[in-house]
């Protein structure tokens, strides 16, 4: 089958697979249910829809959640996608909250041929990290006593990645970081010094307006003009620019100490040459990260075994075809205010 571009002459390039709804955390920005949906796909169905993925044209295959780690087959499934890379698939990431990331299980990823892995933090005190992972209970010594254990949680993740053979240098060990005006915008330099300290390129986001639960307002993104300005007071900053079918634009340190990224979703969109197709881990296939509830498109009926082995192809490739979205370049011009409703993040896989 020929590879599909949308109506916007956007090519299929990259598969983002929620491999679980289910997260260790609650962090604010994304809110999780807890719980999963009914109709899980099977690691067979997920390899099915890999590689129907691989042929319509994705290169990269991006496992995510909820947090993926709690998810029993991750590895697993990881070495089952290796013979796709025959067919085409160059990349296979991961992104994860790191508490769960063991130096066991680093290796294990590494063994089984995971390519990349990004690990999220979003503060470098107690306090700051558990007011971002939604740790509301207890007093504030409590929350602050259990914020510093998931820094040294995720502090140690990344050393453990670094052994396993996830070579930052390379590109391989990213650090993900959400910022967000009052809540943890005071910690854009103390992350960006930790990243440079760690040798790990750090990936700033701006806060967004995914699903319904985030409280969004435009009074709490922190513009990457802004983070950018911020930053290169501190260490001065030269643009590297944004290449094609990236989320990230990407700045060098003039004193050769690395790079940093932001994904500016809100104040500079990118929707132009977003080549993402995301899958829900109950088999829900949407285009868009803002998609509206009930829009996407089921797969599972098309992954039953005794149908036509060429449907789930032509399923996926026809909502390609039809894909028109660019919520983010339409937010942007009408003002920056949110649609009414979208589809939650903790199903979409971020």
């Amino acid at each position: 089958m020929p590879r599909p571009l949308d109506q916007l002459g956007r090519p299929l390039g990259v598969l983002r697979l929620s491999l679980t709804a289910r997260c260790n955390l609650a962090c604010p920005y994304c809110l999780p249910d807890g719980q999963e949906p009914p109709g899980l796909l099977s690691l067979q169905q997920r390899l099915r829809v890999i590689a129907a993925a691989v042929d319509l044209g994705v290169h990269s295959l991006r496992l995510t959640g909820g947090e993926p780690l709690l998810h029993h087959q991750l590895e697993a499934l990881i070495a089952a996608v290796q013979p796709l890379r025959s067919r085409g698939l160059c990349e296979i990431a991961l992104t994860s909250n790191g508490a769960l990331l063991t130096a066991a299980r680093a290796r294990a990823l590494r063994a089984a041929g995971l390519d990349r892995i990004t690990l999220s933090l979003d503060g470098t005190t107690g306090a700051a990290v558990a007011r971002m992972a939604g740790m509301a209970q207890g007093d504030a010594h409590g929350r602050e006593r259990r914020g510093a254990a998931l820094l040294s949680q995720v502090l140690a993740a990344i050393d453990h990645a670094r052994a396993a053979g996830f070579d930052p240098g390379q590109g391989a060990l990213k650090l993900n970081a959400v910022i967000q005006r009052a809540a943890n915008d005071e910690q854009l330099l103390p992350l960006a010094s930790l990243a440079r300290d760690r040798g790990l390129e750090l990936r700033l986001i701006e806060f967004m307006d995914v699903g319904n639960r985030n409280g969004w307002s435009q009074a709490a993104v922190v513009p990457a003009a802004e983070m950018v300005t911020t930053i290169s007071a501190r260490w001065p900053l030269e643009p590297l620019g944004r290449a094609g079918h990236r989320t990230a634009s990407r700045w060098r340190y003039r004193d050769g100490n690395g790079a940093v990224a932001i994904v500016a979703s809100v104040s500079e969109p990118f929707c132009g040459d977003c080549n993402r197709l995301r899958v829900t881990a109950d088999g829900i296939a949407y285009t868009c990260l803002f998609a509206e509830p009930g829009s996407g498109v089921d797969l599972k009926p098309s992954l039953h075994d005794d149908g036509d082995p060429d449907r789930l192809q032509q399923v996926m490739a026809a909502l390609w075809q039809r894909r028109a979205d660019r919520y983010s370049e339409e937010r942007h011009t009408r003002g920056l205010q949110p649609a009414p409703a979208h589809a939650e993040m903790a199903y979409l896989g971020g």
